[in-house]
């Protein structure tokens, strides 16, 4: 339970010559997901944050949007033949009243996004279930490029089990003059971001208006996906977006930067929140 590392043997080749060592690797397991005690999906994770994970999961997929709808999450008990417990599975029950999705084999396709719908009826799914539009809060957001160019550094230095393993993807979540505010690590950059926004709507904090949500790697459809069901105005990625990523982006008016890097970056959407000269 929440063991994020594990230890391995490795032959290490350096230069020609051979040795034996013990290295550290991110730990890698499955996590069930189920919803008032019915299995609702799957996602391979790394072990830590497993109830902001499920939660942040239920908002993406518009089952969520405030903590008050959430009753409780616990591991389940007896998950294995001989009854004991994994910490492998976990079960979210819903305050009363709140609408329980129907749970079938067409929904939980489109929950592995990657391999879901496509094109167009991708953005309806999303435009028919996103809470809460695409806003800055009180004070429209303007980033100036030499904030963003800084933004990754400031997440490296915050990726702490990434230095030991050289393993895991990580998001975060910055203010608008920079100040990082959240940051989770994992072995599947969607699920960091879910585990940003479990945490948020555990403290009461959806939407996140006002708010960048930075991401190691690429910008795939399924994160700007997450982004927009949490609120969030602004998403910047260290490398490329996908088309589609960048037509959601597009439609639901958030700002989309991709390759940032150093100095160097793309807007791909929403430049009216980037000062441009």
């Amino acid at each position: 339970m929440g063991r994020v590392t594990e230890r391995r043997r490795v032959i290490r080749i350096r230069e020609g010559a051979v040795s034996t060592r013990p290295d550290t690797l991110v730990a890698e397991e499955p996590l069930e997901i189920r919803l008032n005690g019915k299995p609702l999906a799957i996602t391979m994770r790394t072990p830590g944050d497993d109830f902001a994970l499920a939660a942040g999961f239920l908002v993406s997929e518009g089952v969520l949007g405030s903590a008050e709808e959430l009753a409780n999450i616990v591991y389940c008990a007896g998950a294995t033949e001989d009854g004991s417990n994994t910490y492998n599975v976990v079960d979210v029950r819903l305050a009363p009243g709140v609408p329980v999705p129907d749970i079938t084999l067409e929904r939980n396709v489109y929950t592995t996004s990657s391999c879901g719908l496509c094109g167009k009826a991708s953005l309806d799914a999303v435009r028919t279930t996103a809470r809460w539009s695409v806003t800055d809060g009180p004070t429209p957001i303007r980033l100036e490029p030499s904030l963003l160019s800084v933004l990754p550094d400031r997440l490296r230095e915050a990726q702490r089990v990434f230095d030991r393993t050289g393993g895991l993807h990580a998001a975060a979540l910055f203010s608008p003059d920079g100040e990082l505010l959240d940051v989770r690590e994992d072995v599947g950059r969607h699920n960091a971001v879910d585990k940003l926004v479990g945490r948020a709507l555990q403290q009461g904090l959806l939407p996140l208006s006002g708010v960048i949500l930075l991401v190691s790697g690429r910008a795939s459809f399924e994160l700007v996906q997450k982004a927009v069901m949490a609120g969030i105005p602004v998403l910047a990625a260290v490398s490329a977006p996908s088309s589609l990523a960048v037509d959601l982006a597009a439609e639901t008016g958030m700002t989309l930067v991709g390759f940032l890097r150093g100095s160097s970056m793309n807007v791909y959407a929403g430049e009216q929140r980037v000062a441009l000269g």
